[in-house]
């Protein structure tokens, strides 16, 4: 039961439509956690016109879902031009706080708190599309209006600090949870992957995934174990050229798979199913692909770059992303090295406990900035 002073907040539930993606996961494990607290009254709003009827079934239980019709591109457009019009309590009605969840702040009467994911757009803007290019003039408007940002790492908030001038109680760092993957089918991955053994990558193929450098590491791989594939999964993202001239000019291109997006079971099954988990980004803020296979005990390798250190601890194997010859190195080694293997599958699974949606709720709980 609900209390009567129960915190209404409204979080911005848009990432829950359609194929789910990073963000998808941190607005759905947040809302679970929130609404399974007595002291909090969580409002899921999406800023949509067409996807307005599918809320509802995405939200957990205990969630009220607020969409009304409005021309949902020209209000973003609005919200991005810096208007104060329309607030989202016109969604949501009266609320102690709003948590936009993916860089953009609506305005509202209510204390604001902006999701910042991570300063791709600042550190490295020749990885970003002309779109996210924007992000920077879009935080500085709801920091300015006095927004408190809200990131997944320690990592980050330092990023933000130094780049925004913002004081440490306008930044809370907290780690997200860990999407429930769940039990899959190791021949169903074996299926997908057309092999039984292989190196899976998931993730949005886009620059900074590095994933033209996992090509040509996969290159050296195959050349010393003749029975491993590489599985890549995850939707198209821009530039995604590079990736693919990669692959068309790899001496292994016939044992790398190609899956694209694949929704939740298929993606257990290759999680269960791989033999090493591959991550050699170039900058994360978080990095939720390699804590579910973590999870799901596998054996990572990732880039020694951005949060993922701060993240993985000293559960993966890391690599210089920028090294061909380490990355391939660092596979073979998590490939056929058994007390290598045995280490990275127990440290992660000890690791990924550290990491829960209730965790996360209650810390934020704490810090939002209200007007009580």
């Amino acid at each position: 039961m609900r209390s009567i002073s129960a915190l209404r907040i409204a979080v911005d539930g848009t990432p829950l439509l359609g194929n789910r993606t990073g963000v998808g996961e941190v607005a759905a494990g947040l809302l679970r956690a929130l609404a399974a607290r007595p002291d909090v009254e969580p409002i899921a709003y999406a800023l949509t016109w067409r996807g307005r009827g599918g809320l509802a079934p995405v939200l957990p239980r205990g969630v009220r879902g607020a969409t009304r019709p409005a021309p949902a591109r020209v209000v973003r457009g609005l919200w991005e031009r810096g208007s104060v019009e329309p607030r989202v309590e016109r969604w949501t009605g009266p609320v102690d706080v709003v948590h936009a969840l993916n860089y953009v702040a609506p305005p509202a009467r209510a204390p604001v708190m902006v999701m910042v994911h991570d300063l791709t757009f600042v550190r490295y803007p020749e990885l970003c599309t002309p779109d996210t290019l924007r992000y920077p003039l879009l935080l500085r408007r709801a920091v300015d209006r006095g927004a408190t940002v809200h990131t997944p790492s320690r990592f980050v908030a330092d990023e933000v600090a130094e780049h925004f001038g913002l004081a440490p109680d306008r930044i809370v760092a907290v780690h997200s949870g860990v999407p429930d993957v769940g039990a899959g089918d190791r021949a169903g991955g074996a299926r997908l992957a057309g092999a039984e053994r292989y190196v899976l990558a998931l993730g949005t193929v886009e620059p900074r995934k590095n994933l033209p450098a996992l090509v040509r590491a996969f290159g050296l791989v195959a050349r010393a174990d003749p029975d491993v594939v590489l599985v890549v999964a995850g939707p198209d993202g821009w530039d995604r050229e590079r990736f693919t001239a990669a692959v068309d000019i790899s001496p292994a291109r016939e044992r790398i798979v190609r899956l694209g997006y694949v929704r939740d079971a298929a993606r257990r099954d290759l999680l269960a199913g791989a033999s090493v988990f591959a991550y050699p980004s170039i900058y994360e803020g978080f990095g939720f692909p390699a804590l579910e296979a973590m999870a799901a005990g596998v054996p990572v390798v990732a880039g020694r770059a951005g949060a993922l250190p701060e993240v993985l601890g000293d559960a993966a194997l890391f690599v210089d992303p920028h090294d061909d010859d380490a990355i391939a190195a660092a596979l073979l080694d998590a490939l056929h090295a058994d007390t290598t293997r045995q280490r990275l599958v127990a440290s992660g699974l000890a690791r990924t406990r550290r990491y829960t949606w209730e965790r996360m709720a209650a810390t934020l709980v704490e810090r939002y900035p209200v007007l009580r």
